[in-house]
């Protein structure tokens, strides 16, 4: 009878000893799905798709937001300077590129805006025929404090009827983080923006034919 209760008692222990082997592993494979699942769905989230113009869809992968700051704060800048710089001696014109150039600044913009539009800056471009171009030299943004403070340094070529003036521009201002949007892709907001130089560099004749 002993040895009946003996043989009870250790199978009794085994198949505890199984069930607890048979748990610890439908827990660590659990574990291990959750965790896979859990790194796909990261992985698919970092993977943009794109559409080429033949339809075909392929893949690319996307950085972190840390890694592309100073590649998308440094063309949100560009952008903003083109808007608001470039301009034509047409009305139309001259208000989509300053509505396109205000989404991304604060008011500090606007005033300058406001400044230039009541001097009659604008209505000077379009009697006089003037066209503006502005292209950057170097873009300088320190990421290393928030908000990200940047200087812009660029030529500027004011385009008349006989002649061509070309201006130094240098500004500064600070960047801080907004949400994306069709006006804002860069998901930045130009902030305390002001002009620090705008002079005259040099004044040359207006040769027939010439391209700007």
């Amino acid at each position: 009878m002993f040895q009946q209760l003996k043989n009870i008692d250790s199978a009794f222990k085994h198949i505890k000893l199984f069930t607890i082997v048979l748990i610890a592993s439908c827990t660590i494979t659990r574990v291990f799905e959750v965790y896979e699942g859990y790194k796909q769905r990261e992985q698919s989230e970092q993977r943009l798709y794109l559409l080429e113009a033949n339809g075909r869809i392929r893949t690319a992968t996307a950085s972190s937001r840390m890694e592309n700051i100073p590649v998308e704060a440094r063309d949100h800048i560009k952008m903003f300077h083109f808007y608001f710089f470039s301009l034509d001696p047409d009305d139309e014109v001259i208000k989509d590129h300053i509505g396109k150039a205000l989404y991304l600044a604060d008011a500090s913009a606007q005033r300058e805006y406001d400044n230039l539009r009541e001097s009659g800056y604008y209505a000077n471009i379009i009697s006089g025929n003037v066209s503006q171009r502005i292209t950057p030299d170097s873009i300088i943004v320190h990421t290393d404090t928030y908000p990200y403070h940047f200087r812009y340094y660029g030529k500027e070529k004011i385009i008349r009827t006989t002649t061509i003036v070309t201006r130094s521009l240098i500004t500064e201002g600070y960047l801080r983080n907004v949400n994306r949007s069709d006006n804002n892709p860069h998901g930045f907001l130009i902030e305390r923006w002001r002009i620090l130089e705008n002079k005259d560099l040099s004044v040359s004749t207006r040769r027939t034919g010439d391209n700007y």
